[in-house]
């Protein structure tokens, strides 16, 4: 299965850098991420990948395996160098050796906590100042120290993306409130959680409203972010939020690279065009933390 896997693995990445559309009909990643990096007169000069086989099963002629893809992209945009990596898992399936089908795991977007209750509005909260200096630095360390594993001092979820921002901004030294109310404020103790804490929609909706304790200022374009900012995703256009991410880097533009967990991934373009998730209606909101 070893063997089967290196020699898929051979095979995909020279897709990446090929030009011949034909070849990326069956892996459409390819061809997306092509697109995507034109589209910002970026191009992939060099890919390393590394795969590990979580789970592989055998009947007769027919061999599966379940693994995970590590992508490493050199991108060269103008005179910058720079790293994106992200992570995936994959079935593949073969009969007698042949690849037969190579599909992405798909993570549902919409996380399994209750959504029902929504973050109440300031008007209901107690109007205290919490004082505090966001310490950008300290949120950028975080986000690339745990990109593609999960801190065990936490909850693991199964959509994990918010999880991780708002660690991300915690480490940041973003102060809690609202314990022990789920649907108030922004916290997180031992074995209980704010929904804003771990629901995308509830955290786009905290940070757009929250005057006391971690506050946020919504901008108008994603270029007006720095460093440990955060950026929301509706991918489906409807009006409910399921991402978030957090702004790592710039391109040679000054445009956002951004770290996420569930498809984790770092220094990638804000936009996410090359996502399969991705959708001509998404939506964003563009969110810079107060400094204090």
């Amino acid at each position: 299965m070893r063997e089967l896997l290196q020699d898929l693995f051979e095979k995909r990445l020279d897709l990446f850098v090929s030009e011949k559309r034909s070849n990326k009909l069956f892996f459409p990643k390819a061809e997306r991420k092509q697109a995507a990096f034109a589209k910002r007169s970026a191009e992939i000069v060099k890919i390393n990948a590394s795969g590990k086989i979580i789970e592989e099963a055998v009947d007769e002629e027919f061999q599966a395996l379940k693994y995970q893809a590590h992508y490493q992209y050199l991108i060269k945009q103008k005179g910058l160098l720079y790293i994106e990596e992200e992570l995936e898992e994959r079935i593949a399936k073969f009969y007698n050796g042949a690849l037969v089908m190579d599909e992405e795991v798909k993570v549902p977007i919409h996380p399994q906590e209750p959504t029902k209750k929504q973050i109440k509005l300031e008007l209901d909260e107690q109007a205290v100042r919490l004082n505090y200096e966001y310490n950008r630095l300290k949120a950028v360390q975080y986000a690339e120290r745990w990109w593609n594993t999960y801190n065990p001092a936490f909850q693991k979820f199964e959509n994990n993306c918010t999880n991780y921002i708002s660690q991300c901004l915690r480490a940041g030294e973003a102060p809690m409130r609202g314990h022990p109310n789920r649907g108030m404020g922004w916290w997180y103790q031992h074995t209980n959680w704010s929904y804003s804490w771990v629901v995308a929609h509830s955290l786009k909706n905290y940070l757009g409203n929250s005057k006391s304790g971690l506050r946020a200022r919504e901008v108008s374009s994603p270029d007006q972010l720095i460093l440990g900012d955060v950026i929301c995703y509706d991918f489906e256009g409807d009006g409910r939020f399921n991402h978030n991410t957090i702004v790592t880097g710039k391109d040679a533009y000054g445009m956002p690279l951004v770290n996420a967990n569930t498809y984790n991934s770092r220094m990638r373009y804000w936009a996410y065009e090359d996502s399969s998730a991705y959708t001509p209606k998404i939506k964003y909101k563009f969110y810079s933390i107060f400094d204090e």
